[in-house]
């Protein structure tokens, strides 16, 4: 019972407790990027909530095999091979969304809450409790993209679920008697803001939700999300250590201790 109940945290911590873009403020670029519509939105969470899967469950069987001093390159070797796996699907049965994404698509491999969760966990945990992280972590960041791109699609072009197809083709020719998604009634008498789907609508967007998650966050006693700049990243120690050309030994005892 212990042991249901701790994934089940660890699966619901990453979809508002600790919610990569809401929260922990990762993966900002492809968010802002990839909003524009909630199909594309949902092309990029669902890519990268694959990709956060797979290489959780692949680093944590690994995870007392890879050396310390190289684990940041071993992580992203795997992470690009499944990013490549993904890439080559979207390709081959969804290209008008991998065109759609265009280059967000291969630059998950960069992404921090990829690499932030295969140091900050999946390094040091079970294969199950870094699958379950990893699973959590991607429903939230899906979460949010689409919290996000409703907003922008609604307002910035008067529609809901447009391109649907693009998803929907995956289970065949016109499914849902060819449902493409939503024109809003309220265009007929008012002009979309265009600025919404643009950089600067994204901005505002971003920033309007995040105070709405800093307020609730407040509520219930917890702190406020911020951007940290380096210090928000996992990996943070280890570069300050790099920049004044020392080792990284203290943080290798420490992990090889807790192995």
């Amino acid at each position: 019972m212990a042991e249901k109940k701790s994934l089940g945290k660890e699966f619901t911590k990453g979809l508002i407790a600790e919610n990569p873009v809401f929260r922990l403020v990762l993966g900002t670029c492809p968010t802002l990027a990839t909003t524009t519509s909630v199909v594309n939105a949902l092309g990029m969470g669902i890519s990268a909530m694959i990709v956060l899967v797979c290489s959780n469950i692949v680093i944590s069987l690994l995870r007392k095999v890879i050396p310390s001093k190289v684990r940041i390159p071993a992580y992203i070797v795997v992470i690009a091979s499944f990013v490549t796996i993904v890439q080559m699907i979207v390709k081959a049965f969804v290209p008008a969304l991998d065109e759609a994404l265009g280059v967000f698509l291969p630059l998950i491999v960069v992404n921090c809450i990829i690499l932030g969760r295969a140091e900050a966990f999946a390094g040091k945990n079970s294969v199950i409790a870094s699958a379950v992280d990893g699973l959590g972590m991607g429903v939230g960041f899906t979460i949010a993209l689409c919290l996000m791109a409703s907003v922008r699609e609604v307002l910035g072009a008067g529609t809901f679920l447009a391109g649907a197809q693009n998803l929907l083709v995956l289970f065949g020719d016109n499914v849902l008697n060819g449902f493409n998604g939503f024109t809003l009634p309220w265009t007929e008498y008012l002009t979309p803001m265009t600025v919404f789907i643009l950089a600067p609508g994204g901005f505002l967007t971003f920033g309007l939700l995040m105070a709405c998650a800093n307020k609730l966050a407040e509520k219930k006693g917890k702190p406020r999300a911020g951007l940290g700049g380096c210090q928000a990243c996992p990996m943070a120690k280890n570069c300050a250590l790099l920049a004044e050309g020392k080792e990284c030994k203290s943080e290798e005892k420490k992990e090889e201790a807790t192995v």
